[in-house]
């Protein structure tokens, strides 16, 4: 199964297989045909016209004898559901372009360099602090950017600041100057967790860059709570499990940190990625945004999502050979999974406790633990910085328990 997304294209970045880091994956495919419609209108004059015939005065309806043919004009005022809710949440969706520095021979240089725009997305306004706006976006928007510019509704551009960016979740929070917004721009939250299947949502966004700024599409809730693998480092090894909102309103490159709003204007989720294959058609995904607020306040307030950490380098037990699963670890022959113990690093909270290299972990917290993913979503969801975590674990066979105290990973 393959996703994309958009925002510029980075280089794989070398990361340790522990409890923490890594890199969200990115990249930008996608195609649009445009079509363009002209519309025709005739002129109409009150009273009575050049061939004698008359037109109504409150401009609605008019009928012009022109050779015989008869043609009529309807303006027609709709308003609905979804009309007020873009009314609503349409001037808090932002672009967002991502400008790097590029050398004469095409790599980010400091010398005879020069900036472009390597990618672009949305973002979306949702709080005032002083004198300044911030706007939540992809991480996978701002990567390796030099310069950040937003473009605001009414096509004004203003120049942006990373305030702190999350590659594991892939959220990130910008800052502007917030004198040229207005108040009513600023989303409201809703609540993801009370969104419901065929419940109708609406995507804004900027679709394949500013061209198609404040694109509206609307569909519905096809599934919550789904779960969806994400190797981070693209090494062909999952590293994580996203949680996502799944949609079937159109979400193509450029609306990733756009909003998901629901039928009220409410901010539900931000856009993220969707299925690509040939196959599939109409698989939008967004991140619930009751679980992108604790990452949120994080990134405002420390510029980084503050993580638990063991302090351990990982593998999957299923990895390992059966033969080193009996010889070398000494496994009983009815564990087939849990997390390896590679490398301890020093004075973490795993060398405390006296956990060891080939150890293998099995529980934490009395909770099965069958992969190095299980261990990070324990670990990043369940504990904080300080907590107390109860370990079991096999050492030559026999099954031990430690606790440890999990320290934030940024300290090791």
């Amino acid at each position: 199964m393959g996703y994309y997304d958009q925002g510029p294209s980075s280089e794989n970045r070398e990361r340790r297989r522990r409890g923490g880091g890594g890199i969200f994956f990115s990249g930008l495919i996608g195609v649009i045909v445009g079509a363009l419609l002209v519309l025709v209108a005739v002129p109409q004059l009150t009273g009575t016209d050049l061939f004698g015939s008359n037109n109504n005065a409150n401009g609605v309806t008019t009928e012009n004898k022109v050779d015989s043919a008869k043609t009529e004009n309807v303006a027609v005022d709709v308003s609905s559901d979804v009309t007020k809710a873009v009314e609503k949440a349409g001037d808090s969706v932002v672009g967002i372009s991502n400008i790097q520095s590029q050398s004469f021979w095409g790599q980010s240089g400091s010398d005879g360099s020069q900036t472009q725009e390597a990618g672009s997305g949305s973002g979306v306004i949702y709080k005032r602090e002083g004198d300044k706006v911030l706007i939540v976006t992809n991480n996978h928007v701002i990567e390796g950017a030099d310069q950040l510019e937003v473009t605001l509704s009414d096509g004004s551009k203003v120049k942006a600041n990373a305030r702190g960016a999350d590659q594991w979740t892939d959220l990130a929070v910008i800052e502007i100057d917030g004198s040229n917004v207005k108040d009513s721009a600023i989303a409201k939250f809703g609540d993801s967790d009370k969104l419901k299947q065929g419940e109708p949502v609406i995507a804004i966004g900027n679709p394949l860059g500013l061209q198609f700024s404040g694109s509206v599409t609307q569909g519905i809730v096809s599934g919550v709570n789904r779960t969806i693998p994400v190797d981070i480092n693209q090494d062909g090894v999952e590293d994580w499990n996203t949680e996502v909102i799944q949609t079937d309103a159109a979400i193509n490159p450029g609306n990733s940190g756009g909003a998901l709003v629901n039928i009220s204007g409410q901010l539900v989720g931000i856009n993220s990625m969707k299925i690509a294959q040939d196959a599939v058609e109409g698989i939008g995904l967004a991140i619930p945004i009751n679980s992108a607020q604790p990452i949120i306040e994080d990134l405002e307030e420390h510029g980084e999502v503050k993580r638990p950490s063991m302090g351990i380098t990982l593998q999957d037990v299923s990895e390992v050979s059966s033969y080193h699963q009996q010889e070398t670890l000494k496994l009983p022959k009815d564990v087939k999974s849990g997390v390896l113990v590679r490398q301890v690093m020093p004075n973490s909270p795993a060398a405390q406790a006296k956990l060891k290299e080939l150890d293998v972990i099995v529980e934490l917290d009395g909770e099965k633990i069958e992969s190095t993913v299980d261990l990070r979503k324990h670990l990043y969801t369940k504990k904080k910085v300080g907590d107390s975590m109860k370990v079991k674990f096999y050492r030559d066979g026999k099954l031990q328990e430690v606790t440890m105290k999990l320290t934030d990973e940024s300290q090791l």
